[in-house]
Parts: structure tokens; C-alpha cells; sequence
């Protein structure tokens, strides 16, 4: 069985991609297809099961292991870091808060460079390694450069990183610098970046690494085929994701068209989409204009990773919605600050932008598209630790201040765990864990 490439818009089915994996009709994106792919479904899931005692590096790998619906790469050529194999966590306290009795979060923030971003790239980076490409590239809010850089480094390859200046995380921009990208930063927003990666590519032996690369979306969808293995095959009634490019959406919702198809299993999940209110062209997209058009905007939002206003998996992540029967909806900066802080206090933890998903839920909850008893299934995309600053300064109690919502924090105060700075004396200690303790 073969992977084919076909437009998304037009159809068309180039025998290879172009450097900026558009399609040369039209301009639209490209996706793998499978034409002809018959597997008998008992078979695939016996095999996938397995593989996890198995020693091979492909085996081991969360990805690989479902390689069946992967295009197919030779082994010398697959980059892994043993990406995926992420765990599904039940979140008692956040289901309370949210008024729903069954809610779980599968944490890709748990793969090795700390996202969702490992998934795709082990994929994207061992077709470039296949190819024969020294350097790969990508535009980055933070996530895509970290994962970039450790899979070309792993690879031997060189990497190049796009960021917009003073408008991404150090905590992930550390990791590049760690993996030995170059990295610029340019005096644009993501987009711009973007813009200045697609043109360069055309020019310079480049392989671009953003989720516009079809092999990303391919590794990006093993994240849907690994929860519903660890569900049993009983697929929940919602899963929520984040969006920001929506890549991630449009991987997710691909796999459980697929896996519906293929017989793993027998009915669809709601997948739902949650934009910041600051980066929402994709929500106003749906709700403005019926998902007839986009239009681009300025971003602005503290979840760095989803700040993007010109999304381009936007009609991808449209398809699945439409096809899963799926909400879209926005939250505000105080509320996924308040859902950042909710799931931190179930013990898991996370960066701002997989908030989202918790936020939106809530929304989802109150307007009764969520069900009390309905499963729920949040898509948590990067770990607690890719945005430090963030996490202290909304327990310092100053991740607003100066903003228009600076008079609303009160109401996230009980959340707040500001450090006490407190005398070297045990009574003093004492006195504050008594105080602590009345107040739990």
C-alpha cells in the first residue's frame, strides 16, 4: 500500500511536493491519502499491542508503532526519541469545577522535547533525512523549534529557526539553543515569519518543517490512534484541542475519520476547538462567516503557542469539525489563566495555551453542548515547564497588571500560591502552615 499526496481543495495528486508543500494548481495545502488500504481491525490492534514489549527503536517509539498507517519510510531514515507513548490522566477536580463526571487529559506535553510537536516531527524529520537534505527549517511561536532542532540534531542534520522577536517563551527557545539551531529573531509576528520560511525554501535546499508538511499532520494523528488504544477502543464523547495553526486539530480529527473507517472503531467523537479570544480568526471564521472564509488578524494573546492569526490548517481543522459535528469556541485571557491554575491543582499541570481546552470545556458545559455524564477528553499539547514566567507571575499575583483585566484577578486569588518570605524561625513556619491549614 502506497501513500498518495492530494490537494485538499482542487484534488490533485502530485507525484511529489513542492518545496513549500503547496499544491502547484492552486495553492492549497496537501495531505496523505491511502488509497486501496483494507486491514482487518482485530489484526492491527493485536499487532500495535504487540509491539510495546518490544525492544526494536521503531517499536519503542509511540509513533512508529503505529506504522501501519504511517507513509512508509525506510527504518535506517526514522529520527525517534521515543516520542508519543504519553499518558491519559483522570482530573477529579477539574471535572467538578466543569460539572462533568468523566474528564481525562492525554498529556503530549510528556514527549521527549515537552509537546505535541515530537509526534510530527520524528515523521517530517525522517522524510528530510530520507530526501538527503542537510538543513531543515521552520517558523516558530516556540514548541516547533525545540522539537525541530532536537530531531535535526538527532538526525545530524542543521536547523534553521524563525521566531518573532520578543513574543515566544525562553523556556522553549532555550531548548533550541540546546540543540544548536540557528536561530534569528525577527521584527514580525509569526506570520511574517512564515512568510519570509516560504520564500526562503523556494531558494535555498531547505526542507520546511511546519505543520504545512503533510508528513508532520501523519505523526501528529498517532496522538488519536494511541488514546483510543488507551480507552479500550470505546471512543469518549468529546475530545477538545487547542487551536492555534491547527495542524494538531486537523492530525487528531484525521485519525479518527481513519480509524472510523478502518473498523477500530464504531462511532465518532465531538472533537472541539478552543482559540484564545486574542488569536481567534478560525473561531470568527466559523461563527461570521460559516467557515466560507478567513480572515487574517493581529494575534495577541500571553499562550504563546497559539498566538497566530493566519492559521494554515485552517480548512483542514474546518473538515473535521464539520465532519464530527464539533463546537469551536474562544476563551479569555483570565479564563485560561484560571484553567491553567485548576488543572495545576489536579497535579498534572501545563502551559497556558493547553488551558484552553479546560476553559473551553467549561463554556461547552454551561451552554449544554457538553453533557453532564458525557466522557470528555482535553488534548493537553505542552508541558507545565515551557512557560515558566507565565506560572509565576499569575501566583505572584502580576500576570495582569497594567492590562484591562487587572481589576477582574480578584477573582482568581483563590488559586494563588505566592511564595511567603517568612523570618528563619519554626514558630514563623508554624504560624503559616496553621494559617494554611484553616484556609484549605
Amino acid at each position: 500500500m502506497t501513500a498518495q499526496l492530494r490537494c485538499i481543495a482542487c484534488g490533485a495528486t502530485p507525484a511529489s511536493p513542492a518545496q513549500d508543500f503547496r499544491c502547484a494548481n492552486c495553492g492549497d495545502l496537501l495531505e496523505f491519502v491511502f488509497p486501496g488500504r483494507d486491514f482487518e481491525s482485530a489484526t492491527l490492534k493485536s499487532t500495535w499491542h504487540t509491539r510495546k514489549a518490544s525492544s526494536d527503536k521503531l517499536d519503542q517509539s509511540g509513533v512508529w508503532r503505529f506504522r501501519e498507517l504511517l507513509p512508509h519510510i525506510p527504518e535506517e531514515h526514522a529520527i525517534t526519541l521515543r516520542e508519543g507513548n504519553t499518558p491519559l490522566y483522570d482530573l477529579p477536580r477539574c471535572a467538578q469545577i466543569a460539572g462533568v463526571e468523566n474528564l481525562q487529559a492525554k498529556h503530549q506535553g510528556m514527549n521527549p522535547t515537552a509537546s505535541f510537536k515530537d509526534t510530527g516531527m520524528t515523521v517530517a524529520a525522517s522524510s528530510a533525512h530520507q530526501q538527503g537534505f542537510r538543513w531543515v527549517a521552520c517558523a516558530s511561536t516556540g514548541n516547533t523549534s525545540a522539537s525541530m532542532a532536537a530531531y535535526a540534531a538527532r538526525g545530524n542534520m542543521h536547523s534553521l529557526v524563525l521566531i518573532p522577536e520578543g513574543k515566544i517563551s525562553w523556556g522553549k527557545l532555550s531548548q533550541s539553543l540546546d540543540y544548536g539551531a540557528l536561530t534569528c529573531q525577527l521584527r514580525t509576528d509569526f506570520d511574517g515569519c512564515v512568510r519570509i520560511l516560504n520564500e526562503l525554501v523556494r531558494q535555498k535546499p531547505v526542507y520546511l518543517l511546519n505543520s504545512v508538511n503533510p508528513y508532520r499532520i501523519e505523526g501528529q494523528k498517532t496522538a488519536a490512534i494511541e488514546l483510543l488504544e488507551q480507552l479500550s477502543w470505546e471512543p469518549p464523547d468529546h475530545i477538545i484541542v487547542p487551536g492555534g495553526n491547527l495542524g494538531n486539530s486537523s492530525a487528531i480529527g484525521k485519525a479518527l475519520l481513519e480509524m472510523r473507517d478502518l473498523k477500530l472503531i464504531s462511532r465518532l467523537p465531538k472533537l472541539s476547538i478552543i482559540q484564545a479570544q486574542g488569536a481567534n480568526p478560525f473561531y470568527r471564521s466559523v461563527k461570521d462567516f460559516g467557515g466560507t472564509k478567513l480572515e487574517p488578524m493581529t494575534a495577541d494573546t500571553q499562550a504563546t503557542a497559539i498566538r497566530i492569526g493566519n492559521p494554515a490548517s485552517w480548512k483542514k481543522a474546518l473538515r473535521v469539525l464539520r465532519e464530527t459535528a464539533g463546537e469551536v469556541e474562544q476563551v479569555s485571557e483570565l479564563e485560561i489563566a484560571e484553567a491553567k491554575a485548576e488543572i495545576g491543582a489536579d497535579g498534572i499541570g501545563c502551559e497556558p495555551a493547553s488551558a484552553v481546552t479546560l476553559a473551553g470545556l467549561k463554556k461547552l458545559r454551561k451552554q449544554g453542548i457538553v453533557k453532564p455524564r458525557e466522557t470528555v477528553v482535553l488534548i493537553l499539547t505542552g508541558h507545565l515547564l515551557k512557560d515558566p514566567d507565565f506560572t509565576i507571575k499569575f501566583h505572584r499575583g502580576d500576570l495582569f497588571t497594567g492590562t484591562p483585566d487587572d481589576p477582574k484577578t480578584a477573582q482568581t486569588s483563590r488559586l494563588q500560591r505566592a511564595p511567603i518570605v517568612l523570618d528563619a524561625d519554626l514558630g514563623a513556619v508554624i504560624a503559616a502552615l496553621d494559617a494554611a491549614e484553616r484556609n484549605s
